[in-house]
């Protein structure tokens, strides 16, 4: 745990230091962001979070309102952003008249910053982090110092924090064991590893990959793909299967997954819907919503007793 959680860590910075240095260069702010476009997928929630409402979003999938997912959407208020689909317009972004550009987690190339940065000031990752890797905890620091509210996005970082806090003190027993966040869509199997959201959350409660995941995987990657002939490298203590749907029948009917242990011992644990997408976002506000959706559940899979029920798994006819 300590590796990881010191991968989270943030540079301390003044309240009132509005430099920052990224992937592309360095951006000036004259003044705390009030009009934000939120490029990046997932940079609406912690905006959201900081009370920042911005002018428009980027939609990444799903089919709320304004793409703002449940977790968030108490933060919206009245508020109506403008939804980015697909390629960025920059005639769009600049009719917004914002005075940021928050572009953290976009993708975007140098030639699109470039752009961008004739509208407004622009964000990108910082150069340690891959286009898509920045942690949730700098997310959030980044922002909460870009529009003023760095005290209370250290507040916001604080109290995530302390809710895995206490959850790893509830469960003393995951320290150590392992856990793996898998996937299984269009007939490919892998594992999330690495810098991904979902790796990430179960590492934040204790748990550690497997040695072949980890072998399988750099710290900037984000999936590892497996054979479908020997998907042993999920074997873990903790088996969470991630879906974009409440049920995955070729996932239940998938043959070498009954060769696992983890599936003999019920051991496996299903986020479907709405709650993977909460670990997909992984921002400040999804990760505490995936916890509380989660927790019973891993408890229930991880108490040493195969015969226990884990509800998500049997609900998506997992159970052994």
């Amino acid at each position: 745990m300590a590796a990881a959680t010191a991968s989270f860590q943030a540079p301390a910075a003044a309240a009132d230091d509005l430099t920052f240095k990224h992937a592309f260069g360095t951006t000036a702010l004259p003044r705390p962001a009030r009009r934000v476009v939120s490029l990046g997928y997932t940079t609406q929630d912690p905006l959201l979070a900081l009370g920042v409402r911005p002018v428009a979003v980027r939609h990444w999938f799903g089919a709320f309102p304004h793409s703002i997912w449940p977790w968030a959407r108490p933060y919206l208020g009245d508020a109506a952003p403008d939804v980015l689909i697909g390629e960025v317009s920059m005639e769009r972004v600049a009719a917004t008249d914002p005075d940021l550009i928050v572009a953290i987690g976009a993708g975007l190339s140098q030639a699109e910053y470039t752009v961008l940065s004739r509208i407004a000031p622009v964000l990108v990752h910082d150069p340690a982090d891959s286009a898509y890797g920045t942690p949730w905890d700098r997310m959030t620091l980044i922002l909460g110092r870009a529009t003023g509210r760095l005290a209370e996005a250290r507040e916001l970082v604080a109290s995530v924090r302390a809710g895995f806090a206490a959850a790893r003190r509830r469960h003393p027993g995951w320290a150590g064991r392992t856990g793996v966040a898998a996937y299984h869509w269009s007939g490919e199997t892998g594992a999330f590893a690495g810098a991904d959201t979902r790796a990430r959350f179960l590492i934040e409660l204790g748990f550690q990959p497997t040695d072949a995941v980890a072998a399988l995987s750099g710290a900037d990657d984000f999936y590892a793909r497996l054979s479908p002939e020997d998907l042993s490298p999920l074997d873990a203590d903790i088996l969470l299967w991630v879906s974009s749907f409440d049920t995955s029948p070729d996932l239940a009917a998938l043959p070498m997954r009954r060769t696992l242990t983890a599936h003999a011992e019920g051991r496996e644990v299903f986020a479907g819907g709405l709650v993977s997408a909460a670990l997909s976002f992984g921002s400040v506000l999804s990760l505490p919503f995936a916890l509380e959706a989660l927790e019973a559940d891993i408890a229930a899979a991880c108490d040493g007793d195969p015969a226990t029920p884990v509800a998500s798994a049997v609900k998506a006819g997992l159970a052994p």
